[in-house]
């Protein structure tokens, strides 16, 4: 990835953050394999994010 991941510490540990443009990319979209499963991560036209199996 391009741009420099920055850390936050919720609970002192440190989580990595990463531009939701960045990940999605043009397709506003991204699979993801969990335990076997396949969820879709997307942005809706109401520009917040949403998880769906």
């Amino acid at each position: 990835m391009t741009q420099e991941n920055k850390a936050c510490k919720p609970n002192d540990k440190q989580v990595s953050v990463l531009s939701s443009n960045e990940l999605l990319g043009p397709s506003r979209q991204l699979k993801i394999e969990h335990k076997g499963e396949i969820y879709t991560l997307r942005v809706t036209s109401n520009e917040k994010l949403i998880l769906t199996k």
